[in-house]
């Protein structure tokens, strides 16, 4: 049987929904296009399970759009924080501006003037238009490319532009022209709930009698996987700052990067086995300009201490980051001391923390120590 296409692949995927797809999900049946947005935003390369919490808060933060737009950056990345990818955080609260400037507080309903606003791309375009306002608008998600890449063979790293393309093409031809919502919405949950990439549900696919994969035997095959890159392996020093409220140094990281517009803790770069010189050369300026001088002694101990202390792995999808962590307790309340719970943090300084814990706790015996030459 050779694969649907058009108004009858719709078909087949708009009945399987309504009786079978998701139907829970608290941005569904809402028509509002301000809480389709922020799930599709939410949802980029996040789970459902994690998306769910963030978004009650976000909803009760600001109900409207408008809401959004009024809050000041610092309190919506803390609201984010945790959820990782801040770029899309800094672009949620830049779009919502532009929807209250540009669109008097309304989502338009036009692919390309969605497309025309910060962090919206094609498929999220499509999401929005479809879901919202039944446009008959193509999505292509990671899901749906998934369902398209197995259902169809197609081969070859579905991001390649001539593939990517391909499959932009496929989603075109498909999408139908009355229940476009629910359609697409019938692709995510397959992708979601059947066709997920490891130990796919086969049996419980409606297109599972023509899928071209499935015939093959090429299932576990497709979506062809990227073509591997190592990724860089950057290590640092971290320092932990406490005053006597149990409050941690932080500051604003203002210059672009993963970390734009959060607060961390100070950090210096350094080699995967630094030498007692190096560790040195990165806390000096801690000394210099934090007013720690007073604080040298332990400072040093510590950094002896270093060698036979476990990096900590910070994971993120484009670099490898490993830490190793400095303590320092101040008396006293130092301004530049914040709850973590008061600003907003990556992960880690979270982890950071715990590090310092677990280290407080190790027996002295098992500390070795630098060679200080």
């Amino acid at each position: 049987m050779i694969p649907l296409k058009g108004e009858v692949f719709a078909g087949v995927l708009v009945r399987w929904q309504k009786q079978h797809g998701r139907q829970t999900l608290p941005w569904q049946h809402t028509g509002d296009a301000y809480k389709v947005w922020l799930s599709e935003v939410m949802l980029q390369q996040t789970q459902v399970t994690t998306v769910l919490a963030y978004y009650a808060r976000f909803l009760q933060a600001y109900p409207t759009v408008a809401d959004l737009a009024a809050a000041p950056e610092q309190e919506v990345m803390q609201l984010w924080a945790g959820l990782g990818y801040y770029t899309r955080a800094r672009n949620l609260h830049a779009c919502a501006k532009q929807v209250v400037a540009r669109f008097g507080g309304q989502f338009p309903r036009t692919v390309a003037e969605l497309e025309s606003l910060p962090g919206i791309g094609q498929s999220t375009a499509g999401a929005i238009a479809s879901l919202a306002y039944e446009v008959p608008a193509p999505i292509l998600d990671g899901n749906v490319k998934r369902v398209f890449c197995r259902y169809y063979g197609v081969e070859g790293y579905p991001e390649q532009s001539s593939i990517k393309k391909n499959l932009w093409a496929i989603a075109s031809d498909n999408v139908p022209t009355q229940q476009a919502g629910i359609y697409n919405q019938a692709l995510m949950d397959l992708g979601a709930t059947c066709c997920v990439p490891r130990n796919p549900a086969c049996s419980a696919c409606p297109l599972m009698q023509s899928c071209m994969a499935l015939r093959k035997g090429m299932v576990g095959l497709l979506p062809t996987p990227k073509p591997k890159k190592p990724r860089p392996e950057l290590y640092f020093l971290g320092l932990i700052v406490e005053d006597e409220r149990g409050a941690v140094w932080l500051e604003l990281q203002t210059a672009k990067g993963v970390w734009q517009g959060l607060w961390t803790t100070p950090v210096a770069a350094c080699s995967s086995q630094p030498e007692w010189a190096e560790l040195n050369a990165c806390v000096q300026p801690w000394l210099d300009d934090y007013g720690l001088k007073a604080f040298k002694a332990d400072i040093h101990t510590q950094l002896t201490q270093l060698a036979n202390q476990p990096w900590l792995v910070h994971e993120l999808t484009h670099r490898k980051m490993h830490f190793k962590v400095v303590h320092v307790k101040v008396p006293g309340v130092w301004a530049q001391c914040h709850a973590v719970t008061d600003k907003p943090v990556p992960k880690i300084v979270h982890k950071l923390l715990d590090q310092v814990k677990v280290l407080a706790q190790a027996p002295v015996s098992q500390q070795n120590t630098l060679d200080l030459g």
